[in-house]
Order: C-alpha cells, then structure tokens, then sequence
C-alpha cells in the first residue's frame, strides 16, 4: 500500500461499540472535516499567491508567457491526476493487526454487523466481534483500497477460529439424531470402517442404505464418546417380516428360530389359532436390523454342479413307485458369473450374467419298478385313523393343572369305535406303554411311524402287515387320558411332528 502521507488520529473503541467508543469516533469525524475543509483553504490563499508571483517574475519577459501558461496547466493536470488516483482514507487495525484501507469507515461497520449476524446464528447466541478497533487517517492509491469482501472476510476467519473450537458433528440416520460427537475426522474413519468391514476384492461397490447426514452443531446437551456412537450405529431396531410355515414346523420352533418368545409370535399374528398350524401358513416374525445399514454389490464367478440327466428302464421285478441306481451319472461343471447384492452381509439379490460349461454331465440309469403293489404297501399319504371332533392340538397345552408339550392330536370318538390305519405298513409295537396306554404302533415303507393310543383294545399283532384304512384297535381311554378319544401321533426319524401337516 502506498501512502502520502499518515496521521495519527483517536482510536475508536471496537465491533461492540461502546457508547464513549462511538462518541470519540464521531467527534473525531467532525474533528477531520474541519481540518481536510482549512488545508482546501489554504491551499487555495497560498496557490494563488504563488501564481501572482510567478506572473511577475515573468511579466517583464515576454518568452515567459508561454512558460507561465504551460507551468500553470502542469499544476493543473498534476492537481487531477493526484484527485483521480488517490483518496483520503482509513487504516483500520485491530488489536494492532491490519483489517484493511476503506474510504468509510461505514464498510467496516457493515461487515462487523453481517458477521456479528452470521455469527450468532451459527453459534446459536448473541455473537460479538471481540477487539479494539483503530482508524489512521492516510492518502492511499484507490487500487489499495481493501473490498468489502476483504474486510467481511478478516472478520469471518475470526468466527471460524472460535467456531471451530465450539463447532460438534450431528449424525442423522433416516432423519432422525443418533447422537453428537466433537471429533469429525475420527466419524468419519467410523462409518468409513462400517462400510469395510463387508467389503473384500469381489466388490465394485458400497454404500449406506440409510440416509446418513453429518451437520456441524454448537448448542448440544451432551456429547457421546466414539465407542458410544458405534453401539448407537449398530444397535439393533426391531422391524417384522414374514415366514411361510414348512412342513414340521411349531409355533415353538418358529419363535425360538427368530429369537421370540412365543407370546411375541402370537402378538404379531393375533389371527393364529396356537393348536393348529398349516403348512403355507403365512406368520408375521420379529426382524432386527441395525440402525445403520451397509449395502454392497459384488462381482462373483463362481463353480456351480450340473446335475445328471436320468433315463429309466422298467423293471417288472419291483413294485410300482420304487426305484433303484443302475448307473451312476457323474455330475457336470460349470462357470457363472454374477451381480450378487448384500445387506449387511446377508444375500439380498443375485443376477446371474453368463454360463459356461466346463464339463458336461453324464447319464444316470434308473430302474423304476412296474409289479403291482399288494394293499398293505404304504401310498406315501396318511387318511384320518377316526372321525371325530379335535380336543387337543399338536403343541404345547394345559392338562391336568400344568403346562405340557403335546406330541400328537387328541380326537374324540365314542368307546369302541374302529381305529384305522393312517397307511398300509408293519405293525411294529401293539401293548401297553405308560401314559400311551394300549398302543398301536405302525412303520411305513418310508420309515415315518404313526401312533395310535389310549385304545380299549388292539386288534393286529407285532410283524402284521395292515393296509390303509384297516381296523387296527378300539378306542378307549387308556393310559394318562381324560376321557375317550384317539391320540395320534406322527414321527419322522424318530421325533414328533404336527399330524395336521400330512392330514387331507
């Protein structure tokens, strides 16, 4: 900056602007107008005296006209040339360091209150400027003068200084405050982590399924700690999906798959009758999702079996609905490649973009058999071993004053009615057994076993073979029974499942 000359003036006092300070500043002001409006005026007395007597030096040479002419004009020009290039102006310091050069004192003022404005919505209080202003009167070229941009901006590094010791990080998901932490860069390791910790050298790509927002705070009632924050992030949120009922299946074994109790299942699916589940059921279950949720995709290419393709040959020697290996095919290989989408980890998409066959599969031969089957083989579905009403379901229940798990269905039927066979087999048990009383019990050609107890009396014998529907005893109420009725009871390797899943 070039200046012509400086004088030292009163300072006036700083951005908050006491009313002394304003004072001063204002007298001050007045005190420069009279001295800038006395130095016009003697400049003018003393210029004119100064070209009288130049006159007159000249006066008696008449080569001097000229001369006086064109010394007069240069006088001139140099006039508006310093006019044209130069103003009167303010240094302005605070606290001994340079803000800038302004003409008025008035842009100063102007950036102090847009800062002051900013400031303390940002901060969410009353801002204040802090320091003591000073204004130095000078003569500076009017390309030095500072912008009032330069001058918004010294004031603004000193709000960003003090913001960024106040300044905290908001994290949002979805909209909604996990909490705030003061440290940004070790945020954003955090959820840069979060994303890692599911990537590998398949994926092209990942993201956060949530919205995540970080916003700088100031005003905050607590801070959370960066371990606190990652518990926040992972925690677990409880949302519901829905689970097709298979065949087996419990409202015990449901529940316990997806870490309920049974009250929660019944809670969700209030339409459900606890002692009758049907295969193709559709339950609403307990789904835990973190807060925060990683989705990545990955480029795959893996091997994948071709399976054998099977001719068959009848053979007369075996019964209709068996079967048997001549020749074992050997499976084929082949190469895909897939877009495979995850959440969290777990499979949510797969998006297979090409097959090739490496090895193809050979041929499988399978003798299947034509002979007629004698009535007692099984037929591989079961009928109903009485007609009654159902007093018990499959599944846990109230008897005799306490809560217990039962194994099979309980259907009233009057004392003496036949008891039939659910399908042809082998009689593998007849005889009393404990709570069972008498009790009938039946192998079929598969190695499913039904059960049939309480009976007043059994009418086949160990090792017969019975068709389906044939009488097998009468119904009574042997054994732990409340009265007359069939329990019947199916097993699959040996362990209990709901009847109702393989009953028409």
């Amino acid at each position: 900056m070039q200046e012509i000359t400086n004088l030292n003036v009163p300072a006036a006092q700083a951005s908050d602007s006491s009313g002394a300070g304003r004072e001063r500043w204002e007298t001050w002001k007045q005190n420069t107008r009279a001295w800038q409006k006395t130095t016009r005026e003697w400049l003018r007395i003393h210029g004119r005296r100064a070209a009288h007597r130049l006159h007159n030096v000249v006066a008696g040479n008449r080569a001097a006209g000229p001369i006086s002419f064109l010394v007069g004009s240069a006088a001139v020009a140099v006039a508006m040339t310093l006019v044209a290039l130069y103003s009167p102006s303010y240094a302005v310091t605070m606290d001994g360091q340079q803000v800038g050069v302004v003409a008025d004192a008035s842009v100063v003022d102007d950036a102090i209150s847009h800062v002051e404005s900013t400031g303390s919505s940002i901060l969410g209080y009353d801002y204040h400027v802090q320091g003591d202003l000073e204004y130095d009167f000078a003569i500076t070229l009017r390309s030095d003068l500072s912008s009032e941009q330069d001058i918004q901006n010294y004031f603004y590094n000193q709000l960003d200084d003090l913001s960024g010791e106040l300044r905290k990080y908001q994290v949002l998901v979805d909209g909604q405050s996990v909490g705030v932490v003061k440290d940004q860069d070790a945020l954003n390791d955090l959820l840069e982590e979060f994303k890692t910790q599911y990537t590998n050298e398949n994926t092209t790509s990942v993201e956060f399924l949530n919205k995540v927002e970080v916003k700088p705070v100031y005003v905050v009632d607590s801070i959370m700690t960066m371990d606190e924050m990652e518990q926040a992030l992972r925690a677990n949120s409880n949302g519901s999906t829905t689970y097709t009922v298979q065949e087996g299946d419990t409202f015990y074994g449901i529940a316990y798959a997806n870490d309920m109790s049974l009250s929660d299942l019944m809670a969700l699916n209030p339409q459900a009758d606890i002692n009758r589940l049907m295969v193709g059921d559709v339950l609403n279950v307990k789904e835990l999702t973190p807060v925060l949720s990683v989705q990545t995709v990955e480029d795959v290419t893996y091997s994948e079996s071709i399976e054998c393709p099977v001719e068959t040959q009848d053979d007369p020697t075996m019964y209709k609905g068996e079967s048997k290996i001549i020749t074992q095919g050997v499976e084929g290989e082949s190469q895909i490649n897939a877009t495979v989408t995850y959440v969290n980890g777990q499979e949510t998409n797969r998006v297979i973009n090409s097959t090739t066959t490496v090895r193809e599969a050979t041929t499988t031969i399978k003798a299947v058999g034509t002979k007629e089957k004698p009535t007692t083989a099984s037929t591989g579905s079961f009928r109903w071993p009485i007609t009654g009403r159902i007093t018990s379901y499959f599944g846990g229940r109230y008897i005799f004053g306490s809560y217990s798990y039962h194994s099979g269905l309980d259907i009233s039927c009057s004392y003496g009615a036949a008891v039939c066979a659910a399908d042809g087999g082998t009689v593998t048990y007849t005889g009393y057994k404990g709570s069972y009383g008498n009790l009938v019990i039946i192998t079929h050609d598969n190695g499913t076993q039904t059960y049939y107890a309480h009976n007043s009396s059994i009418v086949v014998s160990t090792g017969q073979k019975v068709a389906k529907g044939q009488q097998i005893a009468k119904a009574g109420s042997t054994g732990r029974s409340t009265g007359v009725h069939c329990h019947f009871e199916v097993r699959v390797n040996g362990t209990a499942v709901n009847p109702l899943s393989y009953l028409p």
